[in-house]
C-alpha cells in the first residue's frame, strides 16, 4: 500500500457551471435492459471506463467525476438491475449484479475499462475484477462496502434485522412511500455527505426528481431490500475460509488500485479503505477529511485528481 499522487489541479477543466446528468440509453444485456450515461471523451486518446454506483444510488452518482475526467476517460455509468432506468432482476445478490457489470462490458465491447466503484458498487466491482480481470485496467474503489461485522459503523446496521422478516421489501416500500419525495432525498443525501448544507440545489433537485421515478415503479424497494440482504450475506461469507470471501479476492488483484474514503462516512467503516488497500497487492490509499460516503459527488475534483494519478501510474509501467 501506498500514498495516493494526486495529479495537478491545473489537468483539469476549469470551474463551471453544474452541468444535468449526461445522456443515456437502454442496452440489452442477457434477459435485462441496462440503462447507461454516457459521457462523451473530449479526446480520441481516452480510454474506456465504467462507473458503478452504490446501494439505492444510480448513474447519476456520477455526472461531475465523469466530466472532470473525459479528457482521459470515455465514461459510460451504469444503472444497476432494479435501480434507475434499469430493469428489475430476479436476484439482486452480489453474484448477479457482478454478473450484471460483465455482461455490460462484454455486450459493449469495452473491455478492458478502467473500474470505479462506489459503496456496494465498490464490492460488485472488487467480484468483477477478481473473476474477469482481463476485463479491467485499473481499479478505483470509492468508499467500498466491503465486509465489516460491528453494525454500530453503519447507519444502514440498524435496519439489518428486518431483512430476516418476510417481505422486508413491502416494509421498505411502506416507509418509502410515507415520506414526501423532498424528505426522503433530503434523508438520503444527508446520510451520504458529510456536511447536507453543501449539496448544490441543482444535485438536491434532481436526487428528488429521481425518488419521484422510484415511486412510479414497483420494484424499488425489492431491489434495495434485494441488494443490501446480498452484501450482508457477502460479509458473513467472508467470515469464512476458501475462495468466496471478497476480502481473498482483493488479495489475487493484480491491477493498478486506488482506494479513496472519507473520514466522515457514516456509512461504511472507516476503518475499511485502509484495511482494501494493504490487501491489493498494487493498491494506493486516499483518506479525506470532512467528506462523507459519496467523496465523488462531494469532492469531484479532488477525486478527478487522484483517478489521473492513477492513470499516469499505471501508464509509466
Amino acid at each position: 500500500m501506498r500514498r495516493a499522487a494526486l495529479a495537478t489541479e491545473d489537468v483539469l477543466p476549469p470551474e463551471g457551471p453544474l452541468v444535468p446528468p449526461w445522456p443515456g440509453r437502454r442496452i440489452e444485456v442477457g434477459p435485462i435492459g441496462l440503462f447507461v450515461r454516457e459521457t462523451p471523451a473530449r479526446t480520441p486518446a481516452a480510454e474506456a471506463a465504467l462507473y458503478v454506483h452504490g446501494l439505492g444510488g444510480s448513474s447519476q452518482n456520477w455526472t461531475d467525476l465523469a466530466g472532470l475526467l473525459a479528457d482521459r476517460l470515455d465514461g459510460m455509468a451504469v444503472d444497476l438491475p432494479g435501480f434507475g432506468y434499469s430493469d428489475p432482476a430476479r436476484s439482486y445478490s452480489q453474484t448477479a449484479l457482478c454478473r450484471a457489470v460483465i455482461g455490460l462490458i462484454q455486450t459493449t465491447g469495452r473491455g478492458p475499462v478502467h473500474l470505479v466503484g462506489n459503496s456496494l458498487g465498490g464490492s460488485v466491482v472488487v467480484r468483477v475484477a477478481a473473476l474477469r480481470p482481463d476485463l479491467v485496467r485499473t481499479l478505483t474503489l470509492i468508499s467500498p462496502a466491503m465486509p465489516f461485522l460491528d453494525p454500530r459503523r453503519s447507519l444502514q446496521g440498524r435496519v439489518v434485522p428486518f431483512l430476516a422478516l418476510p417481505r422486508a421489501d413491502l416494509l421498505a416500500a411502506r416507509r418509502i412511500r410515507a415520506m414526501e419525495p423532498e424528505a426522503l432525498a433530503v434523508e438520503v443525501l444527508a446520510a451520504c455527505y458529510a456536511d447536507p448544507g453543501a449539496i448544490p440545489p441543482q444535485r438536491l433537485a434532481e436526487a428528488v426528481d429521481e425518488v419521484r421515478r422510484r415511486y412510479e415503479v414497483g420494484h424499488f424497494a425489492s431491489a434495495y431490500t434485494g441488494a443490501l440482504r446480498g452484501l450482508v450475506l457477502s460479509f458473513l461469507r467472508a467470515q469464512l475460509p476458501g475462495a468466496g470471501s471478497l476480502w481473498a479476492m482483493a488479495r489475487t488483484l493484480t491491477m493498478p488500485a486506488l482506494v479513496i474514503a472519507g473520514m466522515r462516512d457514516r456509512l461504511v467503516d472507516v476503518r475499511v479503505a485502509p484495511r482494501v488497500a494493504r490487501a491489493i497487492p498494487d493498491a494506493r490509499l486516499l483518506l479525506l477529511p470532512d467528506v462523507g460516503h459519496v467523496a465523488q459527488m462531494e469532492v469531484p475534483r479532488t477525486v478527478a485528481r487522484a483517478v489521473l494519478g492513477l492513470l499516469d501510474a499505471a501508464h509509466a509501467v
